[in-house]
């Protein structure tokens, strides 16, 4: 399970390196309960975070994992929903054990570091400066900074071209089919993260390159 030494770590962000359900699933009942809807809860808002928050809120408004709001619905929510969570990102938004130490592993073993999310720049960049991580990296490819975001590659080659590396240079760092499918796109290594959102799939059926339970682990398997 042995990866090549990369030049440079591309990291997911919700689930990979913060654990922002709580937030998300507070706004999201905040949001049901101005519509007068029934809230979800924290169990069922996990286990539909993966694919953006469009994904999560036509789940969470028609209370069905494939489910598809009627449009004037989802806008009003949406609306709704960007405000709160906006204001409520990181009440209880936490990163996750393991993370520090790898981060701190590569800044030390000079190995530059990315996020890569579909999380819109509003939202990516106030959660990882309240966090105190948003100077880790060299660049932050978010959900608007393209026309595309992942599964499609070009996130992912964007940040490699900041670089000017190629994508056998890198490593992709994520926790779900979303990840795995814009690394293999790009033709870019891919470790996996067992705790994260994958919509109740086992990480290890997508066939990444690697998979920990901890990114405490990642300097044993490049270093």
């Amino acid at each position: 399970m042995a990866l090549n030494k990369p030049e440079l770590v591309l990291f997911d962000l919700d689930g990979t390196l913060i654990d922002t359900a709580p937030d998300l699933a507070f706004s999201i009942d905040e949001t049901l309960k101005q519509l007068g809807m029934p809230e979800c809860g924290e169990t069922r808002v996990r286990a539909w975070i993966g694919s953006g928050i469009d994904g999560l809120l036509n789940r969470a408004l028609t209370n069905d994992i494939k489910g598809k709001a009627d449009k004037d619905l989802f806008e009003r929510a949406l609306t709704i929903f960007k405000e709160i969570y906006f204001e409520n990102i990181c009440r209880q938004s936490r990163i996750y054990a393991g993370v520090s130490e790898a981060l701190t592993f590569l800044q030390t073993s000079n190995i530059a570091m990315a996020c890569v999310t579909n999380k819109t720049a509003r939202f990516t960049d106030k959660i990882l400066q309240e966090l105190d991580l948003y100077d880790q990296f060299g660049i932050v490819v978010s959900g608007d900074t393209l026309s595309v975001k992942k599964p499609r590659p070009e996130p992912l080659l964007h940040a490699l071209a900041h670089y000017s590396l190629s994508p056998a240079s890198a490593l992709m760092v994520g926790d779900s089919r979303t990840d795995v499918n814009a690394a293999r796109a790009a033709e870019v290594p891919v470790l996996c993260v067992t705790y994260g959102y994958n919509m109740n799939i086992d990480v290890r059926e997508l066939k990444p390159d690697a998979v920990v339970d901890s990114l405490a682990e990642l300097p044993k398997l490049i270093n």
